[in-house]
C-alpha cells in the first residue's frame, strides 16, 4: 500500500479537495482545504488520480463531527464533516470560480439559506433502505439527521423487514397533504425504464410493444399526487416525479424568481408541475409553460386552473423549432422568461433562440452551475448582463449547488 503526504489545496465542484503529487492532480473526498493528509491512491488516470484519506496529519479547525453515524457509508451527504458556515463559503467560491472560468463577470454572490439539518422532504429508497456510497450495497436506515420529522417518524416506526421492496419515494412535510406519502415504483414504469435502456437489437428481440408510461393515458397512480402549500398557494405534484426537497429554501426562492417582473406574457421553460407559473400568473396577463414530461403537465394544468395560460408538452428544442415563432406572432413577445433546465442545461435550440429573442429579463435557475455558466456565457455574448446571482443552498451537508441568475438585456 503506497501512502503519500499531501496538503489539500482547495475544494472543487463535486466536493473533493484538490492536491498534487509530482504535479499531477489528486482528488480527495471528505477532506477540508488546508489539511495535511496521509492518502492512498484508489484510482489512477492519465491526467489525475483519486484518493482516500488514511490519516489526518493536521486537521482543519473547520472540521466537525458528522451528525450522522452512517456518514460516508450512505450515498447521500458528503460535506457533513465541515462546519456549515464554511460549507456555504466553499460552495460560493466554487460557483464564482465556475463563472470566472467560463468568462462570465458576476456581481457579489448572495446566499439563500435554510436549516442545515431536518430539511429534506423527499427520499428515494431501495428495498426500504439507502444506496451505499459507490456501491450497490443496501444501507439500513432508521433515522436521518437531514430528513424532516415526518420521514424520520416513518423510518423509526416501520422496521426494515416490513418496508416495501423495490424503489419508492417518500415525501413528507407539515405543509403537505397527506403529510407523508410513499409512492412505489409501479411495475409498468420499471418495465418502461428497462425498455428504454435496451439497444435496437434487444428491443426487436424483446418482441413486445413499448410499455406505456405512467401518464401516457389519462389515469394517475393514486399513490402519487401530493398537495403542498407554498407561499400561501396550494401546488399539486407527482411524488414520483421531481419536486424540490427543501421547502424552506423553495419558499424563499419563489419571490426572487418573480421579483421585479410584470407584463403581458411570461414563458416558463422547463416548467415541471408549474410551481413558478402559478406565481408568475399573479404578475403577468398570460403564462406559457413548456415541459417535455407530460405527466408533470397533468399537475401543471390543475395548478393553473382559472389562470390565463397555454402549455406545450414537448421539449424546449421542439418548442423552438415548431411553435415559438407562430406563438410570438399571435400573442406578442415575452416580457420575461424563467428557465429551470435539467443538469445538462438548456438545449442548443432553446439557447440560440433565447439569445436572439430580445426578451428583456431572463431568470435562470440551475442545479448544475457548470452547464449554467456555459449557457450564461452565451447569453452574455449576446448582450445580456448579469444583474444578480444567488447561491440557493437546497441541499446542506452535500456539495450540491443550485443557483439563480437574473440576466437583463443591456
Amino acid at each position: 500500500m503506497d501512502l503519500s503526504s499531501v496538503i489539500a489545496e482547495k475544494m472543487v465542484f463535486g466536493g473533493s479537495c484538490l492536491a498534487k503529487i509530482d504535479n499531477k492532480n489528486v482528488f480527495i473526498p471528505f477532506a477540508v482545504p488546508g489539511e495535511k493528509l496521509e492518502i492512498e491512491i484508489t484510482k489512477s488516470y492519465r491526467d489525475y488520480d483519486e484518493a482516500r484519506v488514511k490519516a489526518l496529519l493536521e486537521s482543519s479547525p473547520k472540521r466537525v463531527q458528522p451528525a450522522c453515524p452512517l456518514y460516508q457509508k450512505c450515498g447521500g451527504c458528503n460535506m457533513m464533516h465541515i462546519d456549515y458556515d464554511y460549507q456555504v463559503e466553499l460552495k460560493t467560491r466554487i460557483l464564482e470560480e465556475l463563472m470566472e472560468r467560463a468568462g462570465v463577470s458576476v456581481p457579489k454572490i448572495q446566499t439563500v439559506l435554510g436549516s442545515p439539518l431536518s430539511y429534506r422532504s423527499r427520499f428515494q429508497l431501495r428495498d426500504g433502505g439507502m444506496e451505499g456510497r459507490g456501491t450497490n450495497d443496501l444501507v439500513p436506515i432508521n433515522e436521518c439527521p437531514v430528513a424532516v420529522a415526518q420521514i424520520n417518524e416513518w423510518l423509526k416506526n416501520c422496521p426494515m423487514q416490513e418496508r416495501p421492496k423495490g424503489r419508492g419515494i417518500l415525501f413528507g412535510h407539515k405543509k403537505a397533504q397527506p403529510e407523508l406519502s410513499l409512492a412505489l415504483e409501479r411495475e409498468a414504469r420499471g418495465e418502461l425504464k428497462a425498455y428504454k435502456k435496451m439497444s435496437a437489437k434487444e428491443k426487436k428481440k424483446h418482441g413486445k410493444k413499448r410499455p406505456m408510461g405512467r401518464f401516457e393515458g389519462i389515469s394517475q397512480n393514486e399513490q402519487c399526487p401530493v398537495q403542498i402549500e407554498l407561499c400561501g398557494k396550494k401546488i399539486m405534484f407527482d411524488a414520483q416525479g421531481f419536486f424540490q426537497s427543501n421547502i424552506e429554501v423553495l419558499e424563499k426562492t419563489i419571490p426572487l424568481v418573480t421579483q421585479g417582473l410584470s407584463g403581458k406574457n411570461a414563458l416558463d421553460l422547463y416548467s415541471g408541475a408549474g410551481t413558478f407559473s402559478v406565481f408568475l400568473a399573479d404578475v403577468f396577463e398570460n403564462v406559457v409553460m413548456v415541459e417535455h414530461n407530460r405527466g408533470a403537465l397533468v399537475f401543471a394544468e390543475q395548478n393553473m386552473a382559472g389562470k390565463a395560460h397555454e402549455s406545450y408538452g414537448i421539449s424546449g428544442a421542439d418548442f423552438v423549432k415548431k411553435n415559438v415563432q407562430s406563438l410570438v406572432e399571435r400573442i406578442g413577445n415575452f416580457d420575461a422568461v424563467v428557465v429551470d433546465p435539467p443538469r445538462s442545461g438548456m438545449e442548443k435550440e432553446a439557447l440560440d433562440w433565447l439569445r436572439s429573442s430580445g426578451v428583456p429579463v431572463i431568470k435562470y435557475l440551475s442545479c448544475n452551475p457548470s452547464t449554467q455558466a456555459r449557457d450564461i456565457k452565451a447569453l452574455a455574448d449576446s448582450g445580456y448582463k448579469i444583474a444578480d446571482i444567488r447561491l440557493l443552498d437546497f441541499y446542506p451537508q452535500t456539495s450540491h449547488i443550485e443557483s439563480l441568475l437574473t440576466c437583463v438585456l443591456a
